[in-house]
């Protein structure tokens, strides 16, 4: 069974300076490939702490990565961030 994907305004803002780099293929993959299983591996993906906590990461380069969280009991995967969560 898949998840559904939703986007917070920060990840829509982010789709949009995606979408001018090479890195908008990069994130499609990754977008199906979670959508189907959040916690597939490989690629690998991070539990981050701090702010973040309870969000998953996955590297579209060294700089930038797929920030999201899994909500289980509704199959919903929310996307947080697409560009850099370093800002």
């Amino acid at each position: 069974m898949s998840y559904s994907i939703v986007y917070t305004r920060q990840a829509r803002k982010d789709a949009k300076k995606l979408k001018g780099s090479h890195l908008a293929e990069k994130a499609k993959e990754l977008l199906a490939l979670i959508e189907e299983s959040p916690f597939i591996d490989p690629p690998p993906y991070e539990t981050l702490i701090g702010d973040l906590s309870g969000a998953y990461s996955r590297r579209l380069n060294i700089q930038h990565r797929l920030v999201y969280q899994v909500i289980e009991d509704e199959k919903t995967i929310k996307v947080l961030r697409l560009w850099t969560h370093y800002e």
